[in-house]
């Protein structure tokens, strides 16, 4: 059987995982402070909606919306005429206690479920489950959440991308160690100054990369180097 693929358009990484992302997906993409996990989720919304015309929805637990949209204007992406048509929106969750977390995102999902409809969304990215995890302090409870929240995003019909922050540690895959489980994919960035590179743990029904690549951050997103790898054993 072959999978449909979402292709993500940043530069040289859909040709480490087959030709994009499973359509239906969730990836989890996990890293460090200041590895790009948040211009990479952007880049895949803009690829999308710019090149594929592929609505797609932002959805931030903490994030200012105006730092989000001064992010996307560093590069040389012309936004504004793409939310206007409806391609790109950012939405951000409304969590206002740690009592009825669940409840909570059951009520959001339904919001989310919303914009999805109205913009015909074919991708997602939720920054970030570590923010959304910190409401609830037992890994059951947070694997189980997590379970209820990814299930359903897939119910929703969108390729989605999952950030965690981790603590940047080479086997870090995820803030609880319970994320990468319920993903169907894991993308971990790592930044070891100056040097920024990018690693497919998993990627499931795909016969993925298994090796360690360089990528950089340019005046035009992210530009993954595919054709260059970097000994695990140098990673710090």
């Amino acid at each position: 059987m072959v999978l449909d693929r979402v292709k993500t358009g940043i530069r040289g990484f859909d040709e480490l995982v087959a030709g994009g992302f499973p359509q239906g997906s969730t990836v989890l993409l996990s890293g460090g402070a200041g590895t790009g996990k948040t211009i990479f989720g952007l880049s895949y919304l803009y690829a999308g909606a710019k090149y594929y015309n592929e609505p797609g929805l932002y959805i931030t637990l903490e994030g200012n919306l105006k730092n989000i949209v001064w992010n996307m204007e560093t590069f040389r992406w012309d936004i504004k005429p793409l939310q206007d048509a409806g391609l790109l929106k950012i939405y951000k969750m409304n969590l206002h206690t740690s009592e009825n977390v669940e409840k909570q995102i059951e009520e959001e999902l339904t919001v989310i479920a919303g914009f999805v409809k109205q913009m015909g969304c074919k991708r997602l990215v939720v920054d970030s489950t570590t923010a959304l995890g910190v409401w609830i302090s037992e890994q059951g409870k947070i694997r189980n959440m997590l379970f209820t929240f990814t299930d359903g995003l897939k119910d929703l019909g969108c390729t989605t991308m999952m950030i965690a922050e981790t603590k940047g540690g080479k086997t870090d895959y995820s803030a609880f160690g319970v994320e990468e489980f319920v993903a169907d994919g894991v993308v971990v960035l790592y930044f070891t100054p100056p040097n920024r590179s990018i690693f497919v743990r998993k990627m499931r029904g795909t016969n993925h990369n298994k090796a360690v690549h360089p990528f950089s951050i340019t005046e035009e997103g992210i530009e993954v180097k595919p054709r260059d790898e970097i000994m695990w054993e140098a990673m710090k």
